[in-house]
């Protein structure tokens, strides 16, 4: 840090509200990096070119070093005020938190959303929903969405929902229910906005993991939205479009590998209401990056759009699972089964560029997140209102009933499921401990899963 010459800068700027630390460097310090690293190997090449020595005398270097932060200097009373607070433990999300206290509990606390305030004191919880609970502050509340206990034996000390961290502390809390698109002006993770002929179903997972309770309230607010009188469906991810199931809470249970394999069955819920979608466009909007299933889950729509910096991985193997989502029939049919074949077993993340060029994504936007939805929105909305509309959803409707009638969607997953059987039940690929590994931030080898190559062939319909 701050101890050569230097052959670039880039500065960019902050977001009114608070950001989180791992959405900064995953968004614009990754994004800026990035383009650093094209601007020196450039410059490499232009022998007149000299870095410059860090001067902090020069009036253009606003940048100072500073010191590790330590927990004291991230520290906070629920007394404070609410903004305060976010900032806080923002600063501190995804890693390593903000220590603090809940109903008697030392806990670490991540993902914080502005609440509305409720009367009581600061510290007490006040509501809970979906598995998050609502703190009072000092001047409001906040949203707690994930905690990790402190103390305890090693596999407890795991980042959680905040209602199972606190599941026997809750007694007397209440639950709040709102219907999907409630105008509560509360922090939601699914939402559903209508714009004219277009719906936006919004999501935003903490980190993109989807629990299966997570799965089954998308699947129902999908088939909510389908249900409208919409002509095309818009399906918006958070900070993370997704990243599939939700190990940390599969971990966390005493049978992991029936929660595991609840979960599968549960996302691929929802991919099935995507793929099925037959009387709207359905258009993913990838904001955010995505990882194994959570890739599948976008392929399933009929238009995939990216947000420049994007990262996809799409493959499974190295946490010791052969797949699922559907991801036989999604996969080929956009890049073909050579091109499958290689991503899933080559491990390798593919940016936003690449993913266009061999057809994973229809188009590649550029600009920040808020940007990217509004330019999203437009795009939906311009297809919507096309004179060729009628076209579109007859042919996709058509290709969906040829589809059935050569091999039905659900041998897919059958046939998916058939070999994650294996992975979960039998672990043959390591994957218990390839998850125990991830969620505990461990290293671990996992063996290579045999089956894939197999899988794959069939998903092409030989």
């Amino acid at each position: 840090m701050d101890a050569g010459p230097i052959w670039g800068t880039r500065t960019f700027a902050l977001p009114h509200e608070p950001p989180r630390k791992s959405a900064l460097y995953s968004g614009p310090v990754t994004e800026a990096a990035s383009a650093l690293a094209r601007e020196v190997v450039a410059r490499l090449r232009d022998p007149e070119f000299a870095p410059r020595p860090l001067d902090y005398a020069r009036p253009g270097v606003r940048g100072r070093l500073r010191p590790v932060m330590t927990q004291a200097d991230r520290a906070f009373s629920w007394a404070d005020p609410t903004a305060e607070v976010l900032r806080r433990i923002r600063a501190a999300d995804g890693s390593p938190g903000v220590r603090t206290e809940l109903v008697g509990l030392p806990v670490s606390v991540f993902d914080a959303h502005r609440g509305p305030a409720t009367p009581g004191e600061p510290g007490t919880i006040a509501l809970r929903r979906h598995g998050a609970v609502l703190v009072r502050t000092g001047d409001g509340a906040l949203w707690i969405g994930h905690l990790r206990r402190i103390e305890g034996a090693a596999g407890t000390r795991i980042k959680l929902p905040a209602t199972t961290v606190l599941r026997d502390r809750l007694a007397g809390v209440p639950e709040s229910l709102e219907p999907l698109g409630a105008p509560d002006g509360g922090y939601r993770e699914i939402t559903y906005h209508r714009h004219g002929p277009v719906g936006v179903v919004g999501f935003d997972f903490y980190n993109g993991a989807m629990s299966t309770a997570q799965s089954h309230r998308l699947a129902a607010a999908l088939r909510a939205a389908a249900a409208q009188d919409t002509s095309v469906l818009v399906l918006r991810g958070g900070q993370f479009f997704s990243n599939g199931i939700h190990l940390n809470v599969i971990e966390a249970r005493p049978d992991a590998a029936a929660e595991a394999w609840r979960n599968i069955n549960a996302i691929n819920d929802v991919c099935r209401e995507i793929i099925t979608c037959t009387h709207q466009l359905v258009v993913a909007a990838v904001g955010g990056n995505a990882g194994a299933g959570g890739v599948m889950l976008g392929l399933g729509a009929d238009q995939v759009l990216l947000r420049s910096g994007v990262v996809l991985n799409p493959h499974y193997r190295t946490m010791g699972l052969t797949g699922s989502e559907y991801w036989t029939y999604v996969l080929p049919r956009r890049v073909g089964t050579a091109e499958a074949r290689r991503l899933t077993d080559d491990c390798l993340p593919i940016g936003a560029a690449e993913a266009a060029s061999i057809g994973l994504a229809d188009a590649v936007l550029t600009g920040a997140p808020d940007e990217f939805d509004a330019a999203v929105l437009d795009h939906a909305f311009r297809l919507a209102t096309s004179d060729g509309l009628s076209q579109r959803l007859a042919t996709k409707a058509a290709t969906r009933a040829a589809d059935e009638r050569h091999r039905p969607l659900e041998t897919y997953r059958i046939r998916e499921l058939a070999e994650m059987s294996r992975d979960i039940f039998d672990d043959r690929h390591g994957f218990a401990a390839a998850r125990h590994a991830f969620v505990t931030k461990q290293p671990a080898a996992t063996e290579e899963p045999a089956a894939r190559a197999e899988l794959v062939s069939h998903a092409a319909g030989n």
